[in-house]
């Protein structure tokens, strides 16, 4: 079992980001120069953003946690998002930073059969209406409401679809995701988007309890606003200085180069910078993109520079994760970048799906932190 590692708030420390949060204040709170209003940009139907209205307005206030529970740690109350509790900032959501998208539009979209092409448009749907507001609105983060009619038809493909698909000439290999397309699409757009069902503002049954759910969402609006740091690592003065450096690759917007390769570099606040590198090519032997040995000192040097403006410190230690496994001409790279900053420590560590699942007597999921060897380079941890 790895311990928890206690998060630093503004007035206290604590294992549990929500009981902080409600007991200490967010960390942030402690400066004088903060972002107290954060603007809430928001793309749906009417129906939609008038239910995102009612719930930020909900989120304000305090939530009860879920009556009855036996699992009192696991359901917890929401503090409220306003100045005088946890967050010590408001939500500012106002029409006139929103985007409506007609029926009439919605309706369209789903009235095409063909699956891919479907989630392509409902993509460029919302996109255009986030691109709006990102260049002619002052916001800071952009909730796109999914309406649930839409939500129903681009996460599930029927059969009718799935036919059609195998004799039109547009299909593609690889399966669109709504979710990863459009964050994809609108990431050159400097301005973080948060995904949400229309369903999720409904209390049912079937659905978390809605304190559970006001902190989810509430956490997040607030983490990438950008500005805003819920809370930190304590830092254990005894260890170098570390420097996480995430490794990914995605599609360019036109379609032409297939893989890019995208590093993402936090510090010890959780703050990041996204970098991009250069087009790979895919592995013939493992049909997964990998970097040239040139290409990962490069973007490696380049993560490391970005570390060293931004805290003017070099950091002691690498931690370097993808979600694949590292070629030799990779860990070549790498390492010789660390090298010539005269970096020791350096860790490589591949995060994969898993088909394990654990369990735990009782009525709480199993403890996060629980892990085991399986042999000196692979491990199982749940988180």
């Amino acid at each position: 079992m790895i311990k928890e590692p206690y998060l630093e708030f503004s007035q206290g420390i604590h294992c549990c980001p929500r009981a902080g949060i409600t007991e200490y204040m967010v960390y942030d709170s402690k400066f004088k120069v903060r972002k107290k209003e954060i603007f809430v940009g928001a793309v749906g139907t009417s129906q939609s953003l008038q239910s995102l209205n009612e719930w930020i307005e909900k989120c304000s206030n305090f939530i009860a946690a879920k009556p009855n529970s036996n699992q009192p740690n696991l359901y917890t109350s929401f503090s409220g998002f306003n100045e005088n509790s946890g967050f010590s900032a408001k939500l500012i959501y106002e029409e006139e930073i929103t985007k409506r998208i007609f029926n009439r539009d919605i309706k369209r979209v789903l009235e095409i059969r063909n699956w891919n092409k479907l989630v392509s448009e409902a993509v460029d749907l919302f996109y255009n209406n986030i691109l709006f507001l990102a260049q002619n609105r002052n916001v800071d983060v952009i909730v796109c409401v999914i309406p649930n009619n839409l939500y129903k038809k681009i996460v599930n493909k029927n059969e009718d679809n799935e036919v059609e698909e195998k004799i039109d000439d547009t299909h593609t290999d690889i399966e669109m995701n709504f979710r990863r397309a459009l964050k994809a699409k609108a990431m050159h757009l400097s301005r973080p988007i948060q995904i949400i069902r229309q369903l999720t503002f409904q209390d049912t049954s079937t659905q978390q309890d809605i304190a559970t759910k006001a902190w989810n969402f509430c956490t997040a609006v607030y983490y990438k606003t950008g500005q805003t740091v819920p809370w930190k690592l304590i830092k254990n003065e005894a260890r170098s200085a570390a420097c996480y450096v995430g490794i990914g690759f995605y599609r360019s917007r036109d379609k032409k180069i297939l893989n890019t390769s995208l590093a993402q570099i936090f510090n010890d606040l959780g703050n990041g910078v996204i970098l991009r590198g250069t087009p790979v090519e895919i592995d013939k032997n493992d049909r997964r993109p990998h970097l040239t040995s040139g290409q990962a000192y490069e973007l490696l040097s380049s993560a490391i520079n970005e570390y060293e403006f931004a805290l003017e410190t070099s950091p002691g230690r690498l931690v370097i994760h993808k979600t694949s496994n590292f070629s030799d001409e990779e860990i070549a790279g790498l390492r010789g970048a660390a090298e010539d900053r005269r970096i020791n420590s350096i860790d490589f560590i591949t995060i994969l799906d898993s088909t394990f699942r654990f369990f735990r007597d009782g009525i709480y999921p199993p403890a996060r932190g629980l892990s085991f060897k399986l042999d000196r380079d692979h491990h199982i941890l749940y988180t």
